[in-house]
């Protein structure tokens, strides 16, 4: 099927964007990789009567370690992938990003548009959740930070205003010798999850736990990270990040595997940060 038809906008400069999505409404969609967006406009579920091009926005791809580690919006999920730098500073985030997809989507799909975006099933929403990220958004209004845990409101739902663009992410970096994990059950590599699990461990003990694919937006398993923390066995720990969970059934799994599943992925996890 071919798109609907709409006036296609390719800013340079993020004002320019910000002012053609203001002057454009609430009808408008942003485009940044295109690995969602496209297939959307294909089958004709998204209708925006103009789409903002940010590819030509050279301001917001952008790698940046210092105190903080910021990965501007338009950063392909390859150069996150292949930067050392973000390795050494937000381990967690480089032990994800290879489960994003195949190679060929990772080189075009951008860390901003996977997390606006805020599908549940993806690695880089619950990332962020499980380390505190920030999400600084721009408009023609000026720009604001929004924490992850108020960014992601819902299935494909975020916080941002229609006008708003996401600029960019930063992430608290690891303190050295920091252990992480990603565990994934899927039916084939590159296969959105039918659940995942990643976590962080601190060498002072801080334990991070976010679950993937198993509610409404990324969840961050607080009452099992602070049980981890006090020496909770790792079965212990599974139940409480599991216990609250409703996951839905699809044609992929029943909601009863599905939070199975997630329960033996973050003893996985456990196990495997004790074991580096």
């Amino acid at each position: 099927m071919k798109p609907p038809p709409f006036e296609y906008v390719a800013p340079t400069s993020l004002d320019e964007a910000v002012a053609a999505l203001a002057e454009h409404g609430d009808d408008a969609k942003v485009l940044a990789g295109g690995q969602s967006l496209i297939p959307l406009l294909s089958l004709r579920l998204a209708r925006p009567t103009a789409l903002i091009d940010l590819n030509g926005v050279a301001e917001l791809s952008s790698i940046s370690v210092n105190g903080t580690a910021s990965i501007g919006a338009m950063t392909r999920h390859r150069a996150a992938e292949r930067s050392a730098e973000l390795a050494r500073a937000v381990p967690l985030l480089a032990a994800a990003v290879p489960y994003i997809g195949h190679a060929a989507i990772r080189t075009r799909g951008t860390v901003g548009g996977s997390l606006a975006h805020a599908d549940p099933a993806a690695e880089l929403p619950a990332v962020a959740m499980a380390l505190d990220a920030t999400f600084e958004v721009a408009s023609t209004r000026g720009t604001r930070t929004i924490a992850a845990d108020a960014f992601f409101a819902g299935y494909f739902t975020t916080s941002l205003e229609p006008d708003e663009i996401l600029t960019s992410v930063t992430f608290p970096t690891a303190a050295p010798g920091t252990k992480v994990s990603v565990q994934e059950m899927a039916r084939r590599h590159g296969d959105f999850a039918m659940a995942a699990v990643v976590a962080s461990v601190s060498p002072t003990g801080d334990t991070r736990l976010a679950l993937v694919n198993v509610a409404d937006r990324p969840y961050r398993a607080i009452e099992a990270e602070a049980a981890a923390n006090a020496g909770a066995s790792d079965d212990e720990v599974a139940d409480l990040a599991t216990r609250e969970l409703e996951p839905v059934s699809d044609l992929h799994a029943t909601s009863a595997y599905r939070k199975h599943v997630a329960g033996v992925l973050v003893r996985r996890a456990l196990n495997e940060i004790r074991n580096a």
